[in-house]
């Protein structure tokens, strides 16, 4: 038996004229709770939110197995029609990851432009790239992710500006495959001389490294900021940070360490973006210390650790030596769960980036874990 839920907030649509109008859609399965549902789906109206997009509502619908045609049922399609008619959204965004040929037939019955939860992350990145290399790595992530799902002869109703259209996401089915895939050689041969150029300035840093890893929104760029004074740029949205920055931070032996920043992780991170990110990435890997900051405050911050370490495992990164940090322990919400998490990671730190809790002991704990095999810089 389908259970379907729906809500519809139209409050929305006056102040949503001048932007991209969303419904959020969520289709989730029989062995995921509604609570972690929610999450996600919570998740995704942050992302939407980042992306500049106003959230009208949302639509969710639990389904033993996704439609091949659609990804939903055809009563969940009627519904979504009349919301869109009666909301006038412009833009539908799945909590899924939606195949070309269901992106395309969702387009055609809708009216509006429909993007899926990879898509999205896609352009916040392409939003937030500054740098260089970054703006490299993110339309070379573009570019993989709309040559693997152009579909052939297959008539594609898209539309002009907006989120899904950033970057070389503008005209993607004009584009041929052919093109395509020589700018994504071209990009990928800038990649390796950035990551030829990263390797030669590891070989000569005279510090050893310390990784700052975790999920999105954990707090990385403000404990940067507290232990060194970085002035790295904060903001309480996801992905506020692709951007790595590195800052000399001084331990109480008296030695020198490179504190990294690095971009977060989230569920579902695109696969093609870790592959474009390998040269900022590798930096996790050549670390000597990761650590690994987790919001405290956040409901499902277990299941972020959870993440968070399945990520590095994929990264091959697991062997390296970590330190989890269990930040925001300031805010009220971080009472219920601080004693549990203390008990599943006894070797933990509690601290508070944003009110310099803990980190005098963070530094002792870093200047303990980090035997370098090799004399480093340290204070005169």
């Amino acid at each position: 038996m389908v259970c379907t839920v729906g809500k519809i907030n139209t409050m929305k649509t006056q102040s949503a004229k001048s932007q991209e109008r969303a419904l959020l859609i969520q289709v989730f399965s029989g062995h995921q709770s509604r609570e972690e549902a929610a999450d996600s789906l919570a998740e995704l109206e942050r992302l939407a939110d980042t992306a500049g997009a106003v959230v009208l509502g949302s639509i969710t619908q639990r389904r033993d197995r996704p439609d091949s045609a659609f990804f939903i049922g055809q009563g969940k399609l009627a519904e979504i029609q009349l919301a869109g008619r009666e909301t006038k959204a412009n833009l539908l965004i799945f909590d899924n990851e939606l195949s070309p040929v269901q992106v395309n037939n969702l387009d055609l019955a809708v009216g509006i432009k429909v993007i899926d939860r990879t898509e999205l992350i896609l352009q916040i990145f392409a939003r937030r790239a500054r740098t260089a290399e970054s703006q490299i790595q993110v339309e070379l992530a573009q570019l993989q992710y709309l040559a693997s799902r152009i579909p052939v002869s297959v008539k594609q109703a898209r539309f002009s500006g907006g989120i899904g259209m950033r970057g070389p996401g503008e005209s993607p089915f004009q584009l041929r495959r052919a093109p395509m895939m020589a700018r994504i050689t071209i990009l990928k041969r800038k990649l390796k001389e950035i990551q030829k150029r990263r390797a030669l300035t590891r070989e000569r840093r005279p510090w050893p490294v310390a990784c700052l890893v975790g999920y999105t929104n954990a707090g990385k760029s403000t404990l940067l900021n507290a232990l060194t004074a970085a002035e790295a740029y904060v903001d309480d949205r996801l992905f506020a940070t692709l951007d790595t920055k590195s800052r000399l931070v001084y331990l109480p032996d008296r030695r020198q360490v490179m504190l990294t920043d690095t971009v977060g992780f989230i569920r579902h991170l695109p696969h093609g973006l870790v592959a474009s990110f390998r040269s900022t990435l590798e930096e996790i890997g050549e670390a000597d210390l990761l650590l690994i900051v987790a919001d405290t405050s956040h409901r499902y911050v277990r299941e972020q650790i959870q993440v968070v370490q399945a990520t590095l495992k994929d990264m091959q990164a697991e062997g390296i030596a970590s330190l989890l940090l269990l930040n925001k322990a300031d805010r009220p919400e971080a009472a219920g769960c601080l004693a549990d998490l203390q008990r599943a990671h006894p070797e933990a730190l509690v601290i508070s980036a944003l009110e310099h809790q803990g980190l005098t002991m963070l530094k002792e704990r870093m200047a303990a874990l980090m035997q370098p095999s090799a004399p480093h810089a340290t204070l005169p």
